[in-house]
Order: structure tokens, then sequence, then C-alpha cells
């Protein structure tokens, strides 16, 4: 890397090893969007099933009021065990399948970028140019696959404490809600500023986790140790990187936002453009090329960042760094 180093100088590292990688933004994207449509099943079902148990309409179901929807089908569950259990099975299954599989395919997606990112000559120093760009390409079929065997267990065993900490945080939401629910009584106002700080708060640590969870993962296949020790060693990377670091999460945060900013008028626009006669027809192609790409740039946003991270953590290790294999290495 360059002597220099900034935030966007790694940054831009980054975005450059990620495009050279393209392949695995492809994988990632296909992988996602499956796992979102294998969710999109028992979500469907849960629907059919409260409006099957209940015998109403599904106007019946979805009302004006998110507040009362929410407790027309929560209160609808819970009055039928049977149907309540079926529902939670089914999602649980479905969502620990398809997270297993995003699990299994992040463990070649890392491995392929940290070898392109240590390859690579330094790409960010300008002028760009073909040839150095080309040292970043590290993607292949066995290279890939070697990443996804190698470091399945590990990636699962961290994926399952992540999955634990979601649900106990979307327990703690739920807590909150549940009981400002409980005391505000009819006060529609103040229980909706309540909920929309909870969700605010949970949001940012959502994210927060997510930056620590993508660091392990990084930190799990360029130093080949256990999940423990990767914990461990974040914090150091952090203590040692603290400006460069929070830096590109802030930064990449910010185009994040933006893009979703931007995602949602494109969507907005099509959705008007809908209603006109004739023209409504060609929003269809439109809905999916919006739909492809939105997909696809934010799966490079999160692999340029992650390459960012990957040049910003072997700048911070010393060459003679101890390796400690831990457990399925």
């Amino acid at each position: 890397m360059t002597e220099c180093v900034t935030v966007k100088t790694v940054l831009k590292r980054g975005a450059l090893v990620a495009a050279a990688n393209w392949q695995v933004t492809a994988i990632q994207f296909v992988a996602d969007t499956t796992f979102k449509m294998l969710l999109s099943v028992p979500l469907v079902g849960g629907v059919m099933l409260v409006v099957l148990v209940l015998g109403r309409e599904l106007p019946e179901v979805f009302t004006s009021d998110l507040r009362g929807s929410m407790t027309f089908v929560a209160t609808a569950l819970w009055a039928e065990p049977v149907a309540l259990a079926s529902f939670l099975l089914a999602f649980s299954l479905v969502g620990l399948a398809g997270s297993a599989l995003l699990f299994l395919l992040k463990g070649g997606t890392v491995a392929v970028l940290a070898r392109g990112e240590r390859d690579a000559d330094p790409v960010e120093d300008p002028p760009l140019r073909l040839k150095p760009f080309w040292t970043a390409a590290r993607f292949s079929i066995e290279r890939f696959e070697a990443g996804c065997r190698d470091y399945m267990r590990r990636y699962l065993r961290l994926g399952l404490s992540l999955i634990v900490l979601y649900v106990l945080s979307g327990g703690a939401y739920l807590g909150l809600l549940w009981s400002s629910y409980a005391s505000m009584g009819d006060r529609q106002l103040s229980w909706t500023a309540v909920a929309g700080m909870g969700s605010l708060l949970l949001a940012g640590w959502i994210t927060l986790v997510n930056f620590f969870y993508l660091l392990v993962q990084m930190i799990v296949v360029v130093d080949n140790c256990s999940v423990h020790a990767a914990g461990r060693r974040v914090f150091a990377f952090l203590r040692g990187e603290p400006r460069l670091s929070f830096g590109v999460f802030g930064v990449v945060l910010l185009l994040v936002a933006g893009a979703t900013l931007v995602s949602l008028i494109a969507t907005t626009s099509l959705g008007v453009i809908a209603f006109v006669p004739l023209a409504g027809l060609a929003v269809i192609p439109l809905q999916l090329l919006a739909w492809l790409f939105r997909g696809l740039v934010f799966q490079y946003l999160e692999l340029s960042a992650l390459g960012a991270y990957l040049a910003l953590y072997r700048r911070h290790s010393s060459p003679a760094a101890a390796t400690d294999p831990g457990p399925g290495a």
C-alpha cells in the first residue's frame, strides 16, 4: 500500500479489489436473494394461517392502523398455540437453513478477497492501469470452494452466535414495545415516539454488531485462527487503527444510506408511473432492473468495505504475527 494511508486510499483499494473479483459480488447477490425468497414462503404462509384461523379476509388483517394490525395478528396466533408453534417452527427452519448457506458462501468470499488484497499491486495509486488492477483478480472456483470448506465450521459457529444476538436484541426491543404499550394505554402518539426511538436504537446496535461481525470474519481467514481468538484481535485492531477503521465504517454507512434513499425515490417514481395506462407495462422490466442494480450495489459496497478493512488489518499486523489454528482449522 501507499505510505500516505487515508480513508480515501484504503476505500479505493478495497473497491478495486472487489471490482477485480466481481464474481464474488454476483455470488453473494444470488445467495442473498435466495435467502430472502426462502424467508418469504413461511411469512406468506403465516399470513394465510392467520386468515384461515380467524376466518377473515386479508383487508381485515391489514388495516391502516399498523399498531392495530400487529396486535390483531399477534393475538390471533397467541390464541392458537398450535398455529403459533407451526409458524415459528417453519420460519426458524427456513431461516436457519438459509443462514447456513450464507455463512458457508461467505467463507469463500472472504478467502478470495483476502488473497486478492494481499497479492494486489498498489492499485490505489494513480493513474489507474489495467495491469496492476488485474493483479488483484484472484477468484477461481477452486479457491472459492476451498475457502467455503476450510472455514465452514468456524463461520457456522460465528453465524449462530450472531443469530442468538439478533434474537436477544429483538426480544429486548419487543419487550420495550410491550411494556410501553401496557403503560401508555391509549396514548397513541407517546407509544409511536417510543417505538420510533427504540427502532433507531435497535438499528444502530445491529449496525455495530454487523461491523464487529465482519471484522471477526475477516480475521478468522487472514490469521487462520479460532472465532474466540479473532474476537480478541478485533479489539486490538480497532485500538491500533481507530481513525481509519471507523472512518471507513462511517463513509460506507453514508454511502449505504444514500443508496437506500435513491432506491426509495426510484421505487416511488416507478410506482407513480405504474398507474399510467400502457406506460405502466414498461414499469415491470424497469423495476426488475432497479432491483437487480440495487442488490448488486449493496453487495459491492459491503465487499468494498471488507477489502478496505483487509488492507488496514494487513497494515496493522506484523509479518511475524502468531497463528492460532483453533478448532476446525
